[in-house]
């Protein structure tokens, strides 16, 4: 015959003291694992952050950072290196007509990418210390590193979509004056050609853009050079 709960607990009922401690032990050590796993959880936090902002050569508000002066004005030289290669890879494309009209939203400020890198070029500018021995703080060096750095993805996503879409947003009509203004670029720039034939190309390439791309004055000039160039030699 089954006993019931009623009968078993009024038979053991001294059993509730032993157990009822064991269970608050139980409890009372799960508590004590979890704020410890919390402090820990915490202290990773702090470390990690830390790290973050030793990588960065940042320390906290009017610190000297933690690096070397030596070790800090090479940091501050290989980021001007790395801004002045990103004025020379832009450059290549305002500078060479030929890639302004193969890769035509590179030098279109309305397109939002090219857009977006104008906007962080002329921030890194602005940052940009007068020499790498220039005395700058942490917070400036961190500063004007950050505005490199997002000046440098800004072009590389510019240059990705301008590689994609090259001329998709124009019609088959201008897509064909742009290429016969990138065979005419060919012939004006082309030493073995009459000076009556590159003037005559210099001339067309300039009507077959006007109105698809606006060269830039700077585009312009380089253009005008490498043909007064080429009827020089």
């Amino acid at each position: 015959m089954h006993m019931n709960f009623w009968s078993f607990a009024a038979s053991y009922w001294w059993l509730v003291f032993p157990l009822g401690g064991a269970i608050a032990a139980v409890a009372g050590n799960a508590s004590g694992w979890f704020r410890k796993q919390q402090e820990l959880d915490h202290k990773r936090r702090l470390e990690v952050i830390e790290a973050k902002a030793r990588a960065k050569g940042v320390t906290g508000p009017g610190e000297a950072p933690a690096i070397e002066e030596g070790d800090f004005r090479s940091r501050v030289s290989r980021i001007m290196a790395t801004h002045d290669d990103l004025t020379r890879r832009w450059l290549e494309y305002e500078l060479d007509v030929a890639r302004v009209i193969a890769f035509p939203t590179m030098s279109d400020g309305r397109d939002p990418r090219t857009a977006a890198f104008l906007r962080a070029k002329k921030a890194a500018d602005a940052l940009r210390p007068a020499s790498a021995e220039a005395r700058i703080s942490s917070e400036e060096y961190a500063e004007y590193r950050d505005a490199v750095h997002d000046c440098e993805v800004a072009f590389d996503v510019a240059e990705q979509e301008a590689r994609r879409v090259r001329d998709t947003g124009f019609t088959e009509a201008e897509r064909q004056r742009l290429g016969r203004a990138q065979q005419l670029l060919n012939v004006a720039v082309d030493q073995s050609a009459t000076a009556a034939e590159r003037q005559t190309a210099y001339r067309r390439v300039r009507e077959e853009l006007d109105g698809l791309i606006v060269l830039s004055d700077v585009s312009e000039a380089e253009l005008r050079r490498r043909v007064a160039g080429s009827l020089e030699a």
